[in-house]
């Protein structure tokens, strides 16, 4: 089942500088977060420590929690891979492996987890994980093809594929619809939509319409200039971000004053 996200004080660290400063927010299961700012705010920084991505970067760390269901993911007896798996992510361009066939790439999460799994049992996810990524219809006639034939769009679907073939409980997706087409770009958001009942989603947009199109919450980073830490100015139901919200920057960034 879906879970649910609980951040408190969490500062992000690159080496000696803080990216961003003090976040404290709750995620609800089963909906959709739109995390919304100017560049260089922090919103994707902050994405990448909900699955403990931000750490492959070497001196990158954090200080305070991020909790999935109670769970400190990063208590000291946590495993960041397990973290992983359970909290997918979905990048801003499409990477499917190139040299895999779409069979191949929808499975790659499954086999990097030492999943042993028979042919019939690899049969069916792969149906099942295309079916949940609205591709199944498009590709089940060649699958044994490489996924770097599909276009932009089909690519960032098989990429979603591939990460809900692994059975997380969240996806998080870096601005996945920022280099597609506007017709793929429907076809990510209507797929989010549909996603949602069954995951915790968390979405880094720059694009207002789509905060405003696929969200049931929005969270506003901000920065007070280069060199300052981003900070989460406000955060609530998103059709209150967009229409009346509690801050004059987030207003002023909505209506496109700025950012």
């Amino acid at each position: 089942m879906a879970q649910r996200i609980d951040v408190k004080d969490l500062n992000i660290y690159y080496g000696d500088f803080l990216a961003v400063q003090d976040v404290s927010m709750t995620v609800e299961p089963q909906s959709v977060t739109a995390f919304i700012g100017p560049s260089g705010c922090g919103k994707s920084t902050f994405l990448r420590t909900l699955n403990r991505m931000h750490e492959v970067i070497p001196g990158a760390r954090v200080e305070g929690s991020v909790e999935l269901e109670g769970v400190d993911l990063y208590g000291s007896d946590i495993d960041p891979v397990a973290v992983r798996r359970n909290v997918g992510m979905v990048f801003q361009r499409p990477n499917p492996f190139p040299t895999m066939s779409i069979r191949d790439n929808v499975l790659a999460g499954v086999k990097l987890n030492n999943k042993r799994i028979s042919k019939a049992e690899a049969d069916d996810l792969v149906e099942s994980s295309l079916h949940g990524a609205n591709l199944w219809n498009e590709v089940k006639d060649r699958l044994e093809k490489p996924g770097s034939g599909l276009s932009g769009g089909q690519q960032q679907r098989l990429c979603i594929a591939r990460a809900i073939a692994v059975k997380p409980q969240v996806l998080l997706m870096d601005e996945p619809c920022s280099a597609l087409d506007p017709i793929s770009t429907i076809a990510i958001e209507d797929l989010i939509g549909e996603l949602k009942s069954e995951y915790t989603i968390v979405i880094v947009t720059h694009n207002m319409q789509q905060a405003a199109r696929v969200s049931d919450r929005t969270a506003f980073f901000n920065i007070a200039g280069t060199g300052k830490p981003g900070k989460l100015i406000e955060m609530d139901e998103t059709s209150t971000i967009f229409s009346a919200p509690a801050q004059k920057s987030t207003e002023d960034y909505v209506s496109g004053r700025f950012g």
